[in-house]
């Protein structure tokens, strides 16, 4: 119910209608038919005539793509023994480069870097348009790699066994076809995998549902078994634990998105289920085990609240003993964002009133003590990049904010922090600041948002963003591109912290879960309108943005409250909430949403499923929809339905489907400029 209004207000549906009536614009589902394609080619003639030629678009094109292919970017990297490896993309090597150098290499200004993978000449040697997806390496001799590469930036991809001495592919190695497959590394003639062995081998939501052990040196097919689940699961999938002496191998079946069943998988290939809740996220790191819970959990006499960080032995687990350590109790304003281990010692990164806090925990003879972490800056948002918990204590932690370029120091706990790289300033900050403010959304409850840029005292353009689902927290960081292309030229940029992400832990995800949902788009809705008391912005100078899950919210406030919006970008949205769990992964959200096929669940689903509630006469903004050939996370039909729904009733919008990125959008940073470029300059035109 929109308030004001009835049902019919601003296209809401009458609960009593038929809605599942034939969908006239069904057939653009069908991703590669010669109809749809046709369909996308004019759309984005359309788009590329309208918007793409002009002179100012091609200097924010320029601009943009300046900052993507840096070289003063810093290469954050990922730690595994002696090396720093890196993904680097630019204009030379547009596909990228996989790369690695030590740590001393690796701090000078300008790093020699060892180049192990070209992507760019692999993908002309093979006349393929592969993008980097992945690389598992082996632990903990670091010897061999499974790299993972997607035609065009999909989530299916190929795998293929790589040898990091010679630096190349290896002749009759562990090789996949392209498939959304699950490997780990067992030894050197072991992995696990789950993959489209054969039909009926994966869950409705297209991930593997049977993991297997598969031998070197023998056939897929004769892979020996070693878990099954269901065909309405999420996916199964089966680790393996390398540390020596602390060897172990586990298999996880996820049931929904957030709940799984846990198994100890022991050496006579017996599966011991562990008792843990199945909503609960675990790690077994040598001899302990880590529980952070997502609901309260009581146990054996024991209370443990939902959001806690809870630690005990895992032997002591499996002997039977539920008594926890509590490190981590959530507070009204922090919430739990992510822990690292060192080999010694745990850093755990917090959120209060979404800043960032850094502690490390020690255990000791004592009990487990805990500290702030030394060496991290107070201003900003900071995080642990990586650690390399077999051999040091050492860690890398990464700072920035809207305003701040990021830099990334190299800390030793009980020892010094330095500042190893930084990364270079794209827009000038001087005249800038960051505010966070909090609006009152329907129900009474305040809800953070940042304000970042120039101080006006008359209002002006603002671009607000936001995503609250699957307990993601927006938190601060600092984007090039952004800054150039709209806090340069005035604008000023606004992050709306809603329920349904990770802000405040569990509470305020779960305070926006399934039926719930309509709270994150109401509080949503409570920012935009506070910006207009505080004097910020007016309804008609505001465009929002949003993708994925953000692209839903960004429907339901087209839908909802046009009203208070100038214009809208909406990326990669899932927008058709009727057929959503039938199109690619989208089954795998149900635990979020809902399931439509239920009669309760669709009840009240189809009061927010934008593509429904679509009616004629209303006040909508104009509106960039976007979205990927190559998307096979969420479907291009949402994208492609919503889009011509809005063009038969004779609304303004603009769409452009890249051929492309996956649900990235885009697989290079050209591409990823183009995007970028082209949702800034529809936004900025019609804001003014």
């Amino acid at each position: 119910m929109i308030p004001g209004g009835g049902w019919q207000s601003y296209g809401m549906v009458d609960p009593s209608e038929d809605v599942d009536s034939a969908d006239e614009f069904a057939w653009l589902e069908d991703v590669d038919s010669v109809a749809a394609l046709e369909w996308v080619r004019q759309r984005n003639a359309e788009t590329l005539a309208a918007l793409a030629g002009t002179p100012s678009f091609l200097e924010l094109q320029s601009g943009i793509r300046q900052v993507y292919d840096s070289d003063a970017r810093i290469p954050y990297p990922t730690w595994r023994g002696d090396y720093f490896y890196s993904f680097w993309q630019d204009e030379s090597n547009p596909r990228g480069l996989w790369r690695r150098a030590t740590l001393a290499e690796y701090r000078k200004p300008d790093p020699q870097w060892e180049v192990l993978l070209d992507v760019d000449a692999l993908a002309a040697q093979e006349d393929v348009s592969w993008a980097w997806n992945s690389a598992a390496v082996q632990r903990p001799h670091y010897e061999r790699a499974l790299i993972s590469l997607s035609r065009g930036g999909a989530d299916a991809a190929v795998v293929r066994e790589f040898d990091l001495r010679s630096k190349g592919f290896v002749a009759d190695g562990f090789t996949l076809p392209e498939a959304k497959s699950r490997v780990s590394w067992i030894d050197d003639d072991h992995i696990f995998v789950g993959t489209d062995f054969s039909a009926g081998t994966l869950t409705s939501s297209g991930y593997p549902r049977v993991v297997k052990r598969w031998r070197r040196g023998t056939a897929l097919s004769e892979a020996q078994t070693i878990f099954s689940g269901e065909l309405g699961d999420v996916s199964v999938e089966a680790t393996h634990h390398a540390t020596p002496g602390y060897e172990r191998s586990f298999v996880r079946r996820f049931v929904d998105f957030f709940n799984a069943e846990s198994y100890l998988l022991d050496a006579g290939d017996q599966l011991i289920r562990l008792d843990l809740p199945t909503d609960a996220v675990w790690e077994a790191h040598h001899e302990w085990l880590l529980v952070r819970l997502r609901t309260a959990w009581q146990v054996a006499g024991f209370d443990y609240p939902a959001g806690a960080l809870l630690v005990t032995g895992f032997e002591e687990f499996l002997g039977g003993s539920r008594e926890f350590t509590v490190l981590y109790r959530p507070q009204d304003n922090s919430a739990l964002k992510a822990w690292a281990w060192t080999k010694q010692h745990l850093i755990v990164g917090l959120l209060v009133d979404v800043a960032s806090r850094l502690e490390v925990y020690t255990p000791t003879a004592a009990g487990w003590q805990r500290r702030p972490l030394d060496g991290v800056p107070d201003l900003g948002h900071s995080w642990i990049a990586d650690t390399e918990p077999e051999t040091t204590d050492s860690y890398l932690v990464a700072c920035d904010g809207y305003l701040e370029p990021p830099t990334l120091r190299l800390g030793q706990i009980d020892g010094a922090t330095e500042e190893i790289k930084r990364g270079p300033s794209f827009f000038a900050t001087d005249a800038m600041t960051t505010r966070q403010f909090f609006a009152t959304s329907d129900d009474g409850t305040k809800v953070p948002y940042f304000v970042v840029g120039a101080q006006s005292a008359a209002p002006g353009r603002v671009l607000m963003t936001g995503y609250g689902g699957f307990a993601q927290a927006k938190t601060p960081e600092y984007d090039g591109s952004l800054g150039r292309g709209w806090l340069a030229r005035g604008g000023t940029y606004v992050v709306a912290n809603i329920r349904g992400g990770g802000e405040y832990g569990p509470r305020w995800h779960h305070a926006a879960l399934r039926e719930l949902r309509p709270r994150a788009f109401e509080d949503f809705a409570a920012v935009a309108q506070d910006l207009v008391q505080r004097g910020i912005t007016t309804p008609s100078q505001l465009g929002i943005f949003g993708r994925s899950n953000g692209g839903l919210l960004m429907g339901a406030m087209l839908t909802r409250y046009p009203e208070k919006f100038g214009a809208i970008a909406i990326g990669v949205p899932l927008l058709d909430m009727r057929r959503y769990h039938r199109l690619l992964a989208g089954a795998s959200w149900m635990a979020e949403y809902g399931d439509p096929d239920n009669a309760e669940d669709w009840a009240y689903l189809r009061t927010f499923s934008p593509y429904h509630l679509v009616s004629r006469g209303q006040p909508y903004p104009p509106v960039l929809l976007f979205t990927s050939t190559r998307d096979d996370r969420v479907h291009p039909g949402h994208a492609r339905k919503m889009a011509a729904r809005l063009k038969s009733f004779g609304y303004d919008v603009t769409y452009y489907e890249n051929v492309e990125g996956g649900h990235a959008s885009a697989s290079d940073n050209k591409q990823k400029a183009f995007m970028t470029a082209l949702r800034l300059d529809f936004l900025w035109q019609h804001t003014g």
